[in-house]
């Protein structure tokens, strides 16, 4: 098929989770209440820190970067899901679809960034806190936030600019409920290798980078505690860093879950079930993660709710 097919596709079709309508209601329900328990509790969060003075401190600078990633990915994609399910439209213009893809991988790409940032300095405050405060200065802060967003939206461009130039066969319905790599594939009657090549090459240099960085950022940390003579010395040193380390485990595992396996083992069921993880489940846990374990935030809050 010509690659000028293409352009007949002025907009594909989201089948959402499930086409079975007695489930369409229940599905709506349940994953506005997600979204909207998400919307708060990092709001919240975000409020917190730029409201309390004792949370004026680089790692809370970069949760509340976080924060926004996290409002950003679920507001890209779980909306229309609730409109599909509320209307039965999952009409989205292909320009539209283009674009999801994008945020999605660029929000995607930051996290990996900004999660190793967060790591590096754990390893700073825990490895060398004399110097913390020198070497983790405002200044530094804000070009390494700047850095994750801006390493994280150009890295899709490539993947973006191969996509627009695909050609698509009959059908328009995309079976997820965004705009999926894997399901937009599927899609296409052109030869799909060089993206998939180049999704691994992405996932290999710029994914398990940040990752390494963290990894290594932990062996430190960790050597550092099992140093610290008294067990609550121990406990506190590492009660700083086991919210990230949660929050890393969670989000890595399921972003490499999905990207780094053959092409053999895609399944659209399996891709749906690991989206929701990433799209709406670690987001919405990631303020509890970091509030329930963490008694700088926990203070603000009841700070807060008392001023309230």
């Amino acid at each position: 098929m010509e690659k000028s097919n293409q352009t007949f596709f002025t907009e594909f079709f989201l089948l959402g989770l499930s086409q079975n309508p007695n489930l369409q209601l229940l599905i709506f329900i349940v994953f506005l209440l997600m979204y909207s328990i998400t919307l708060l509790g990092n709001l919240v969060m975000i409020t917190l820190i730029v409201f309390d003075d004792n949370l004026h401190k680089p790692m809370y600078s970069f949760l509340t970067n976080l924060s926004f990633l996290d409002i950003g990915f679920t507001t890209v994609t779980i909306p229309k899901m609730l409109a599909i399910c509320s209307t039965g439209d999952g009409s989205i213009p292909f320009s539209w679809c283009i674009f999801q893809f994008y945020m999605c991988f660029s929000f995607i790409s930051t996290e990996f960034n900004l999660l190793s940032v967060m790591a590096y300095d754990r390893y700073l405050a825990i490895c060398h806190p004399l110097r913390y405060t020198l070497m983790m200065d405002e200044r530094t802060v804000i070009l390494l936030a700047a850095a994750s967003w801006a390493l994280g939206f150009l890295e899709p461009m490539l993947h973006v600019a191969m996509i627009a130039e695909l050609s698509f066969c009959a059908s328009r319905e995309i079976n997820h409920f965004f705009c999926d790599l894997n399901a937009l594939l599927k899609l296409s009657c052109s030869d799909t290798s060089p993206i998939n090549l180049l999704t691994y090459v992405d996932a290999v240099f710029l994914g398990l980078a940040p990752f390494i960085v963290t990894i290594l950022s932990y062996v430190f940390i960790i050597s550092t505690i099992m140093k610290i003579p008294s067990a609550t010395g121990r406990h506190k040193s590492f009660s700083t860093c086991s919210s990230h380390l949660t929050a890393v485990v969670l989000f890595y595992g399921t972003e490499l879950g999905v990207y780094m396996r053959p092409t053999s083992a895609f399944s659209l069921g399996k891709d749906k079930l690991f989206a929701i993880l990433y799209t709406i489940i670690i987001p919405m846990l990631n303020p509890l993660i970091y509030s329930l374990r963490n008694s700088d935030v926990k203070g603000a809050l009841k700070k807060m709710i008392k001023k309230i």
